[in-house]
């Protein structure tokens, strides 16, 4: 499979949730808990199930970053990362962010990066809307 998408994290499926429309399915990537929301339609023609591998993948542009865990949200997927490395541009910035044995990506902008001075090293909450997350066997 190859994709434009930065991020590719293999996971197992450890539970899916039904909706009338969409479903969300719980993935763990690292020992790391993930939540996709894709439509019933979807979970169904995939055959998804608890037990199965997948891949869950994101543009890295979909990838937000804080330095401090965030309260009250009503994003899905807050993760704790630390900052493995960061690649400076003119514009953005790529940061590679380890969570355990994966690596998730992330571009944000250069202003970005030096407003929140982010350094190699650095704990690093990284969110995802659930519905960001496209599923691939």
């Amino acid at each position: 499979m190859k994709t434009s998408a930065r991020n590719q994290l293999k996971g197992t499926i450890k539970k899916i949730i039904e909706g009338k429309v969409s479903d969300e399915v719980v993935i763990d990537v690292a020992g790391n808990t993930l939540k996709a929301v894709i439509t019933r339609e979807s979970v169904n023609d995939m055959g998804l199930a608890i037990g199965q591998e997948v891949y869950a993948i994101i543009k890295a542009s979909f990838v937000m970053v804080a330095k401090e865990k965030p309260g009250k949200i009503s994003t899905r997927n807050v993760l704790e990362t630390k900052v493995d490395d960061i690649i400076d541009g003119m514009v953005n910035c790529e940061l590679k962010l380890s969570m355990g044995s994966a690596i998730l990506t992330a571009i944000i902008t250069e202003e970005a990066t030096k407003e929140l001075e982010i350094k190699k090293g650095d704990t690093l909450y990284a969110l995802i809307k659930a519905s960001s997350i496209i599923l691939a066997q």
